[in-house]
């Protein structure tokens, strides 16, 4: 029995595994609230994550109907680029900055025009480093909070975070190290370098945790925090990873030929790489993955928080919002929104704010206004989804995650705007499953079973047959005519 943990933006989630039949016995949730700032601030309270992780695994076990004490390894997938900030007493020095915060995007500027812009980045780093990225929230608190700046003994990511918690040592890696922006993903080391740029004591350097191979265990949960929890206080701790990394080995994502795509808070795309390809587009990161390997991937940051918005502007619950689509035709008679409404990264908008275009006497209603915003958001992983195949990425089928994908008219979008089949997996908590089975891969590693990551995920991942969905030929051409529209009003911008 294996756990799986996915602290995300808008909350934790747990998943109770049984490995050898490859069932998820018992599920958990528990929310998280987020401070928002008007000038891109996007922050989270880090004790609301280990009280949602407590909260999520007991119901998660309680809904499976085992003890605890049954569970072998847990595996934790956080969202990506977060920091947390430790002194030397391991408290934290003030609120997590998440990937969405683009508070810091002056400070991404600077540094990216030290690295020489994004062509240096990428040739230093193999990733064009963005607002968002870990490195840019550094630089940002040493100058808006020199005395906490001072005070930093430990530099961590979210999922990085929690297995601190867990076990109570300081380790990450290659895959969220990645999204640091201080990440060599082709050597798979860290850049000093860069850090010593913001601070030149290189007092940051020595407060990185130590890098992981994705097999190797963190170590066993602390006796405390078992007994916190209900578990299994010889439980071991896997590497873990970023939500992405995670998501990808939770829909079988680990060799080429597999793409992924999340309707989540964020948008992603991305696919399995056994070497690292850095494409020269900067807007495709070419990170490793938690798996061995690399995951070239897109990210739109804004997906389910605009469709969310919209739909709570005119009060529909999900059925009602999903109706309302369904009401209004391909490219919503004429009404096209640019949803940024925390700035955007793909395409590479970080001061942009939300548009809606197009609007005339006899197109203003709800149903256009609802579709217009799948569709723009759509649009935006459509933009990924053609830099990822210009850089070689095949895409004769999409794995489909995330919250977005559990609606039928949603998926239908998406394979027409796509012009390529998409089929969900049976579980749609991949970054929690995907957990789960890391864990169970690290544990038989390190119980010398030498399981393979592959065998468990053909055990443990299956796919929807029912959600299979076609893209319909006189959509597809329908919407390419859209989406130039769309593309012009980027140009625009």
């Amino acid at each position: 029995m294996f756990l799986g943990i996915d602290c995300g933006t808008q909350g934790t989630k747990a998943i109770v595994l049984d490995a050898e039949s490859g069932q998820v016995l018992g599920e958990g949730s528990a929310a998280h609230s987020m401070v928002i700032g008007a000038n891109g601030r996007r922050e989270q309270d880090v004790e609301q994550w280990l009280t949602a992780f407590e909260h999520a695994t007991h119901s998660a076990l309680n809904q499976a109907g085992i003890s605890g004490l049954e569970i072998n390894a847990i595996g934790v997938s956080g969202q990506q680029h977060g920091l947390v900030l430790l002194d030397q007493g391991a408290e934290v020095l003030r609120p997590a900055k998440l990937w969405c915060d683009t508070e810091s995007a002056p400070e991404n500027d600077r540094l990216l025009a030290w690295l020489g812009g994004e062509a240096g980045s990428l040739e230093r780093l193999g990733v064009a480093i963005a607002p968002g990225y870990t490195v840019s929230k550094l630089l940002w608190t040493k100058e808006q909070h020199p005395e906490l700046f001072k005070r930093i003994d430990k530099i961590l990511l979210p999922h990085d975070y929690l297995n601190f918690w867990l076990t109570g040592r300081c380790c990450t890696e290659f895959g969220d190290a990645s999204g640091t922006g201080y990440f060599n993903v082709r050597t798979r080391t860290w850049d000093l370098e860069i850090l010593e740029h913001i601070d030149p004591t290189g007092r940051l350097g020595r407060a990185l945790p130590q890098l992981l191979d994705a097999q190797q265990s963190v170590g066993k949960i602390r006796p405390h925090i078992a007994q916190l929890l209900g578990l299994n206080p010889e439980a071991i701790v896997s590497s873990g990873g970023g939500d992405n990394m995670m998501g990808a080995i939770g829909t079988g994502n680990i060799q080429p030929g597999a793409i992924t795509m999340s309707l989540g808070s964020s948008g992603t795309v991305y696919a399995y790489a056994d070497q690292p390809q850095v494409s020269d587009q900067p807007s495709v990161a070419t990170f490793c993955s938690s798996s061995g390997g690399w995951l070239p991937l897109i990210c739109t940051m804004n997906l389910t928080n605009a469709t969310s918005a919209i739909r709570e502007l005119f009060t529909l619950d999900i059925e009602g919002f999903n109706r309302a689509i369904i009401d209004a035709p391909i490219g919503a008679q004429g009404v096209l929104m640019l949803p940024f409404l925390n700035g955007e990264r793909v395409p590479a908008l970080p001061h942009a704010t939300g548009s809606i275009l197009g609007l005339d006497s006899t197109n203003l209603n709800q149903a256009n206004l609802c579709r217009a915003v799948v569709e723009g958001t759509t649009f935006g992983l459509r933009y990924g989804l053609d830099l990822l195949r210009a850089s070689g990425i095949k895409s004769e089928a999409i794995r489909l995650i995330g919250g977005g994908a559990k609606s039928a008219v949603w998926r239908q979008i998406v394979a027409d705007i796509m012009d390529a089949p998409v089929i969900c997996t049976e579980h749609s908590e991949a970054a929690a499953l995907g957990a789960a089975i890391q864990a169970a891969w690290c544990w038989s590693q390190q119980m010398g079973q030498n399981r393979s990551l592959q065998t468990l995920c053909e055990r443990c991942v299956s796919l929807d047959a029912e959600s299979q969905t076609q893209p319909i030929a006189e959509h597809v051409v329908a919407y390419q005519q859209v989406y130039q529209r769309y593309r012009t009003a980027l140009t625009a911008l």
